[in-house]
């Protein structure tokens, strides 16, 4: 029998017996943790308004392991929040518009004492204050923004002794490293667009007795770093890029494994100097000014792979000037696991010689990296010339940047050079071809059935079209490449619709 209507009046819950208990705010009730947890899907932002709603919510925001403000418009209230956040941070990110130093060294001093985590910050400037990367950007544009960043001044870069890894991107704000500190526990550290100021050298602050544990280093786009030596028993990655009015460059790292140095002196009138001493070194990437006589690459008996500066296939004597510097440093290496090369073709060849003959030797590789910047012009010659010189090799991928907008004058010197299709070669150990960026042209047709004859034992090639290529022309280029292949090659085709 069921209950009885009394039983069931009995059973149900008691009306609230006030106001104030219908309006129990039972979310209120759960532990920090779990409120830090739900604040953390809402939002730095969002979390912050939920102090306004009652006393228990106002310092529960605080207690947030990660605070993130995505193009902040008042840095003042950046300071303020971490001011008033009580836990410690694991995570701060912050992207400023057009920041002052003032503005940033007040929050960031605050940051330091509060980061026990990962920092990153970008100072978001307009289009003209970008950094200059290119050795024909207008003199005076690069004047003008010097100037303007000179006038908003510099700050000084505190000591973030707990954090972890630091990432400035400062849109050429000034900055001077400050002479005193440790970063105990920063394993990453990366700088770019940076106007460094002051007498404190960089390369002090990120040694080792100040940063004994810093494994990655970055500083990239940078100027005013004239001088940097390091010297640290932690460092296995260094990259550094577009140093412009680098001089002298000194490295004593005894665990460092790759180390990339690109287009910082380059640009220099004066000769540079540098000093790389690092026995464990697996990948060089020497895209830059190579002078033996001032530049000393102390014994590397473990590089694997090596990339050297772009190699002009056509020039006059600048071009040759800057083929030296690769030159130099292929000479420097007898045998690599891995070259990467890359040739350039500059779009108007009118007054220029051809620089391939050049090239004479190449250090013993079993992979090619090969990248043809062809703007248009044919390019069988000059990769026939390196494929010459590293018959020996197990895999080839070559990357193809036709440009197919610049198309090739009638009567260009570049098909003045068509021996390669009728002189032999035997590439007797390559196995596996990769080209990307295929087109489907008339060079490229060419090039690849030759490369088939020369490839006596390949087993397997792998075809990726450039993305403008439309599905058909994709389709009969196929077609075509499988009737000059042979049936023990494994063909495989990508990059469009229908041609998987």
């Amino acid at each position: 029998m069921g209950p009885c209507g009394g039983e069931i009046a009995a059973m149900r819950p008691n009306p609230p017996s006030s106001d104030a208990d219908a309006g129990e705010d039972r979310l209120s009730a759960l532990p920090d943790d779990i409120l830090v947890l739900i604040l953390l899907r809402l939002g730095t932002s969002a979390a912050g308004q939920t102090s306004v709603l009652s006393r228990r919510w106002r310092v529960v925001w605080a207690l947030l392991p990660e605070l993130i403000f995505p193009h902040a418009r008042e840095p003042n209230r950046i300071r303020d929040a971490l001011e008033a956040h009580q836990a410690a941070l694991r995570r701060l990110s912050v992207e400023i518009q057009s920041a002052s130093p003032d503005s940033v060294a007040a929050w960031l001093l605050v940051a330091a004492r509060r980061l026990a985590g990962r920092l990153k910050f970008r100072n978001l400037v307009p289009q003209g204050n970008d950094a200059v990367e290119d050795e024909d950007t207008d003199e005076v544009e690069v004047k003008e923004d010097e100037e303007g960043c000179e006038q908003r001044g510099s700050f000084e870069l505190p000591c973030f002794e707990s954090a972890t890894a630091v990432s400035l991107d400062l849109g050429f704000l000034g900055l001077s490293v400050p002479a005193a500190g440790v970063c105990s526990r920063l394993t990453k550290l990366s700088l770019s667009r940076a106007r460094f100021d002051g007498p404190c050298e960089l390369g002090d602050a990120i040694s080792s007795p100040r940063c004994p544990f810093l494994t990655k280093l970055s500083v990239r786009d940078s100027e005013g770093l004239t001088i940097l030596t390091i010297n640290s028993r932690s460092l296995l990655r260094v990259n550094l890029r577009g140093l412009r009015g680098l001089r002298r460059l000194a490295i004593e790292a005894p665990v460092l494994a790759r180390l990339t140095v690109s287009h910082s002196f380059f640009f220099g009138h004066d000769q540079p100097v540098a000093s790389i001493s690092a026995p464990q070194l697996e990948w060089l990437l020497w895209l830059d000014s190579y002078e033996p006589s001032s530049m000393h690459l102390d014994k590397m008996e473990r590089i694997e792979r090596l990339a050297p500066f772009l190699f002009f296939v056509y020039g006059g004597q600048r071009s040759i000037s800057n083929n030296q510097s690769c030159l130099r440093l292929l000479q420097h290496f007898k045998v690599i696991e891995t070259l990467i090369l890359s040739l350039i073709y500059l779009e108007g060849l009118d007054n220029c010689s051809y620089l391939m003959d050049d090239m004479t030797v190449l250090p013993g590789i079993t992979n090619l990296h090969l990248r043809v910047i062809a703007n248009g012009h044919a390019f069988g010659a000059s990769t026939f010339h390196v494929l010459r010189m590293c018959s020996g090799i197990r895999l080839l991928n070559l990357k193809l940047e036709m440009e197919a907008q610049t198309a090739c004058s009638f009567g260009c010197i570049c098909g003045q050079h068509a021996h390669w299709k009728t002189e032999e070669l035997v590439l007797y150990c390559l196995q596996e071809v990769e080209i990307t960026g295929l087109m489907g042209s008339e060079c490229e047709i060419s090039f690849v059935k030759q490369l088939l004859n020369w490839a006596t034992v390949l087993k397997k090639l792998t075809v990726i079209f450039e993305h403008s290529v439309a599905e058909n022309e994709a389709k009969e280029f196929c077609q075509m490449l499988r009737s000059f292949s042979r049936l023990e090659i494994c063909t495989e085709f990508h990059g469009c619709k229908g041609t998987s």
